[in-house]
């Protein structure tokens, strides 16, 4: 089988969201929990579609759901941190992923420099400012600017692998 170049490529097909899920779910990525703190209290939601974008200048970008309550009110702010959660947060990433809850109940942080919380036992965290919001489909794009952050050297990241937590083991008598 040939790679098809652009121009060769017929007009795209309907992908089925089903269908993308699983196959992008084959990608490992790490789990983030983008926080912010305003006039009614801490805010955040979790977040898989986070990446590194910029060195120069330092940037990051992450992608929440047009339909993300908590989104809109951190866009008020201005600023946010996204705590990069370590191995044993799943409970965590699961109560910053639900909606109409008070997800900082029983939750200890401290702030960062823009006063955003970072989450206690979190891998790393990095503190931002909004730079860019683009338009993403069903998400949004939005890059900021990185004004500080840390890493705890001694913790493993949570990793999410074909819709689960933890990278799971592939056999290779079954795949061809």
């Amino acid at each position: 089988m040939s790679a098809q170049t652009p121009q060769a490529m017929s007009e795209p097909v309907a992908i089925e969201a089903a269908r993308m899920r699983s196959v992008l779910g084959h990608f490992p990525s790490g789990v983030v929990v983008v926080t912010a703190v305003g006039p009614a209290g801490p805010v955040g939601f979790t977040c898989q579609s986070f990446s590194s974008l910029s060195l120069d200048p330092p940037l990051v970008s992450f992608s929440p759901a047009v339909t993300s309550s908590s989104w809109p009110r951190i866009r008020e702010i201005g600023t946010f941190c996204v705590n990069v959660l370590a191995a044993g947060h799943e409970e965590l990433s699961a109560a910053f992923a639900r909606s109409g809850t008070d997800k900082f109940a029983g939750v200890s942080w401290s702030p960062a420099p823009s006063g955003a919380p970072v989450l206690d036992g979190v891998v790393a965290w990095i503190d931002c400012t909004i730079e860019h919001e683009y338009p993403g489909g069903d998400h949004t794009i939005v890059v900021g600017r990185v004004h500080d952050l840390g890493a705890d050297e001694s913790r493993t990241p949570l990793l999410y692998h074909r819709g689960a937590y933890g990278v799971r083991e592939v056999n290779p008598d079954l795949t061809g």
